[in-house]
């Protein structure tokens, strides 16, 4: 944007936000080129030329924010455990382009955070693109679960089967008798204040009503919840809830406040017209993966739209940087992450505007004249956000 500095950019993108969280979030990104990439997706696409392939390529439902760190595990709402794209907060009609654009600028900027080369790094965008490229051209849309997932995937699936629902309930809640509370976790957790909690649990009652089973969702405890990066400074909670019984099966939830898509000025495709920012992003999720998760859900809170929905001892990501260095784990992993991305965009053709199966295979079929504008361009603006992040990181106390 012209006559601004990164730095009044990104102030200006977070006004409103609670002051507290948002010093966390800033911190987060000072921490690393990666870490100011997830934080910023609002300077992506503030940037990307909506020109060329990023503006004729065929128009898909988009996670919106791809990169390295928006996949992982989750339990469906069939009760099975998935590997696939997991966050939705920036998802709407798009270019298929911008996210795999996105997802390729981010294994350049984290090649230093993976401890691989720069060469090492453009191989991994390259098969990311061939292995998207290859799944778009079949028509079909598959999933991975742990009969059919690979490497660091597979291993990560396999070893949630071990995580049992009292241990992660006890990781994060303390027990008095045979009721459970919430405990204060530094850095996880910040007590809310009286209203904040009548709030809330009026609003879960309110939702309750809906349900199949309203006891389900008696509120036992609410904290403020922090987590994330891109979404930190936003109202997040997460609720203790009664479940199917006190104190070894309750639940928990996590409830956080929905704002638009820092894409949809810049998008060419008109969207639309949800009820809210938070029926947008959960209508976009449950078309593009096979089961979404759990009790994922949208309710208002005043005028303030939230999405609701299970926290899990299931959800997990991929650990990249423990691999340090070892390419052909990571490979697999890309691998992974290709096909699920493929695979999303697919399931979801046809709805509201979306391009059809054909448009996608037949795009395809034209692979060796974009690739090359993709990772060009990916190269390009993985050494201006290594710029802006130095900008930032300098001038991090005037934010």
């Amino acid at each position: 944007m012209p006559n601004q500095s990164v730095v009044d950019r990104i102030r200006e993108f977070n006004r409103g936000r609670n002051l507290e969280w948002l010093k966390l979030k800033y911190k987060a990104m000072q921490k690393d080129a990666f870490g100011f990439l997830r934080g910023t997706c609002h300077l992506f696409y503030q940037d990307l030329p909506v020109e060329g392939i990023f503006r004729s390529a065929p128009p898909v439902w988009i996670c919106g924010d791809l990169h390295l760190q928006n996949f992982g595990t989750f339990k469906g709402d069939d009760r099975l455990v998935y590997f696939d794209v997991n966050d939705f907060d920036e998802a709407l009609l798009a270019p298929c382009t911008w996210d795999i654009t996105r997802l390729v600028t981010s294994i350049i900027v984290g090649a230093h955070t993976l401890n691989i080369s720069d060469e090492d790094a453009l191989a991994l965008c390259d098969y990311f693109l061939e292995i998207y490229t290859k799944e778009l051209s079949t028509g079909k849309d598959r999933t991975v679960h742990s009969e059919i997932s690979t490497g660091l995937v597979k291993e990560l699936i396999d070893s949630l089967k071990t995580r049992k629902r009292k241990d992660f309930l006890d990781e994060r809640t303390e027990i008095e008798g045979k009721q459970r509370s919430l405990k204060l976790i530094e850095g996880k957790t910040t007590p809310v204040t009286e209203a904040e909690r009548q709030k809330v649990t009026d609003a879960i009652a309110e939702c309750a009503a809906t349900q199949p089973n309203p006891e389900f969702y008696q509120v036992l405890d609410v904290m403020h919840r922090i987590a994330g990066t891109g979404s930190l400074g936003l109202d997040r909670y997460v609720i203790l809830v009664e479940g199917n019984g006190s104190p070894n099966q309750n639940y928990l939830l996590d409830l956080k406040a929905a704002r638009s898509s820092s894409l949809q000025p810049y998008t060419p495709y008109s969207q639309p017209n949800w009820k809210n920012e938070a029926d947008r992003i959960t209508a976009i999720q449950d078309r593009f993966q096979e089961s979404p998760p759990a009790l994922l859900t949208s309710l208002l809170i005043g005028n303030q739209p939230y999405v609701l929905r299970e926290l899990q001892p299931t959800a997990d990501r991929v650990n990249l940087e423990s691999k340090d260095g070892k390419t052909k784990q990571l490979k697999k992993v890309i691998k992974t992450m290709a096909e699920v991305t493929a695979w999303g965009q697919m399931r979801s053709t046809g709805r509201q505007n979306s391009a059809i199966a054909d448009d996608l295979i037949a795009f395809s079929q034209t692979a060796q004249e974009w690739h090359p504008n993709v990772i060009d361009y990916a190269r390009s603006y993985a050494a201006q956000v290594e710029q802006d992040y130095q900008e930032f990181k300098t001038q991090a106390e005037e934010v």
